[in-house]
């Protein structure tokens, strides 16, 4: 991977892969969800609900379309070789439709990634994220259906995980719950660029675990169907490695908290 695509992750929060697994593979995993959903992709009087969220799948089309050449040499690139656990299939998805009803769920947030004890599991504001970014290496956006300005793109504020790193580094170990991060609304980054996770069918957006991301209702024509997975890691980042070989996750942690 080239050296200003690796720069680009640490200060902007993401890559953008096209072509990360083949559109043949988007068609049929698309093909799956539409009939687990029990809905016809030609009757648009069925489209009731502006959004619809699947759980996991590991059909040999989920699993072929998270493990090709091009996502573990990214994976290797951003993670490090060796340092994260492979995918086994693909999930969540969040199907979303053309509708002019508020989804319900646009609102700005990161992705975290474990409970401590004492909390609820049940709770999912509940769950927490720290500095170390404990239990997560990467959050994963692929792109099962072609996504333009108007079928509703993840909007992505760019450069907001160093933000999020500055604001998680006073908690410790333990960490802030999502209900603690997202009480200010994240405000701390709401200046920064916001960007749009538009492309073809196979695009893959690769994220910093502390990249604050939403939704957005779909005002275009055709159902928006992504898979946004977490890479878990093998073993934990570290910020104080004694021979200096960070990371790009890591580098990026870093020079939010000024050590880089």
């Amino acid at each position: 991977m080239k050296q200003d695509a690796i720069d680009s992750f640490v200060s902007d929060g993401y890559l953008r892969l096209d072509g990360a697994f083949p559109r043949e593979l988007a068609d049929e995993m698309r093909a799956i969800l539409w009939h687990e959903m029990g809905l016809d992709p030609n009757d648009r009087t069925a489209w009731k609900q502006p959004v619809v969220r699947l759980g996991g799948h590991a059909e040999p089309p989920f699993v072929a379309a998270s493990n090709t050449p091009a996502l573990h040499a990214a994976f290797d690139a951003l993670v490090g070789p060796g340092h994260w656990a492979p995918l086994m299939g693909l999930g969540t998805f969040p199907v979303r439709f053309p509708s002019p009803a508020d989804p319900g769920d646009a609102g700005w947030h990161i992705d975290v990634s474990f409970a401590s004890d004492g909390d609820d599991p049940n709770d999912f504001l509940g769950y927490r994220a720290n500095v170390n970014s404990k239990g997560r290496a990467l959050l994963a956006l692929f792109l099962l259906s072609d996504v333009d300005e108007r079928n509703a793109p993840t909007r992505i504020r760019a450069g907001s995980h160093l933000d999020i790193a500055r604001r998680l580094e006073p908690a410790g170990e333990r960490g802030m719950t999502l209900r603690e991060l997202a009480a200010n609304d994240f405000a701390e980054s709401r200046d920064r660029p916001v960007h749009l996770a538009t492309g073809e069918a196979g695009t893959v957006y690769l994220c910093h675990p502390f990249l604050v991301h939403a939704a957005q209702p779909h005002h275009g024509t055709e159902p928006r169907f992504i898979a946004q997975p977490p890479v878990y890691p093998k073993a934990p980042p570290s910020l104080d490695r004694a021979d200096g070989d960070y990371s790009p996750v890591e580098r990026a942690i870093r020079l939010g908290l000024g050590r880089e």
